[in-house]
């Protein structure tokens, strides 16, 4: 059952086909009652993107770039787990797993790939492994609960076992910042370290009592999560089932669903494409649109959503902080909890997207960071 097999993506043309009749016969709602975003998608932008998707959108480029890198599939713990396996052309290389988020998926990381594992320093290449997570893309979805993040960090190691790699390191931010900081916490065999760029920690009475910049831009930011960008996840961790039967429906449900949060999420100046293109947008709706798994991730967070809270961690921890990063921690923060914290870089730019954003300034922290450990 350990068999480590190549997945090649071939998507039948019957569901492109059915994905563009359903774009054809959407139901739209009248336009929002203010000119911004502050009441969701607007209608304008929202039309705008499915019109793209429906006309001027390629999948089998993207479907051929990922077959290009090598997709595999393995069962861990009854589950089909979908991942890339880059290596690197240079021996000697660090293994790296790097875990996505929502709504998020592999697409996130295409832009550092060949930074990663071919710089043009041998010394600082990676050997990559980047898992989807359980009920997101191509992997398998749990038909019973229990796959939170402490067990998918199990498997996580698992695989890192599975394919030969004895020393190796994690990153990852949102959901694989959860992911990844249980790999720490429980100390799994084989990893060296953990690079984070959604690092949690939380506020002592002290701060509150005597904020500093950084305790107010974080309090600030936290704020403001709560009372207006939070809606979603309150709905993921109470009615995943819910929420779901329109994402899997509804090519304009999902799209909606997720579109906002690359304008929210994002570093921009007012416009989801300062940051992303319309193909890097849709490349990733498609992992959700393709494998049906808007129910199925959302139930991540029904399952695992009070996994985001400060925990003690003793293996070595670096972190990257980017400035517009949706839940900011300061540094004083996070180090009541990383208790070896070998690297915290402060980022220029950058939102909550690290690698898909800023794909150059991404891989030099992570060379960076890893140095340390190599």
């Amino acid at each position: 059952m350990d068999q480590i097999r190549p997945f090649i993506l071939a998507i039948p043309e019957s569901q492109l086909d059915d994905l563009n009749s359903r774009i054809d016969l959407t139901r739209w709602p009248e336009k929002e009652a203010v000119d911004d975003w502050s009441q969701g998608t607007p209608l304008a932008a929202l039309q705008d993107l499915l019109a793209y998707w429906r006309s001027g959108y390629d999948w089998r480029r993207c479907e051929a770039r990922l077959n290009g890198l090598g997709q595999f599939k393995t069962e861990i713990d009854g589950l089909e787990v979908h991942f890339l396996h880059i290596r690197s052309p240079h021996a000697g290389a660090m293994p790296l797993i790097m875990t996505h988020g929502w709504p998020g998926s592999v697409i996130e990381f295409m832009g550092v790939i060949e930074g990663l594992t071919n710089p043009a320093d041998p010394a600082q290449a990676f050997d990559l492994v980047l898992p989807s997570l359980p009920g997101f893309g191509f992997s398998g979805k749990p038909a019973a609960t229990g796959w939170g993040v402490e067990r998918i960090g199990r498997a996580w190691g698992t695989l890192m076992t599975r394919l030969g790699y004895t020393r190796w390191v994690a990153q990852g931010g949102d959901w694989g910042s959860a992911v990844t900081t249980a790999i720490g916490v429980q100390r799994l065999d084989g990893c060296a370290g953990i690079h984070l760029n959604m690092p949690i920690g939380r506020p002592t009475p002290e701060d509150l009592a005597n904020p500093d910049a950084a305790d107010l831009k974080a309090l600030g930011a936290l704020k403001h999560y709560q009372d207006w960008d939070s809606g979603y996840s309150t709905q993921q961790r109470t009615r995943p089932q819910t929420v779901g039967y329109g994402l899997v429906d509804s090519p304009a449900g999902l799209a909606g669903w997720i579109f906002e949060k690359m304008w929210a999420w994002t570093d921009n100046s007012g416009s989801p494409f300062d940051a992303l293109s319309r193909d890097q947008i849709l490349d990733n709706i498609m992992l959700y649109w393709l494998t049906a798994t808007g129910a199925s991730s959302a139930r991540l967070y029904w399952e695992s959503f009070g996994s985001f809270a400060p925990q003690e961690i003793q293996l070595p921890v670096a972190v990257s902080a980017y400035p517009k990063e949706i839940l900011p921690t300061p540094r004083k923060w996070a180090e009541r909890s990383y208790k070896n914290l070998i690297h915290w870089g402060e980022m220029e730019r950058g939102g909550h997207f690290a690698a898909w954003e800023q794909p150059e300034a991404f891989v030099s922290e992570l060379q960076t960071a890893f140095g340390k450990l190599r």
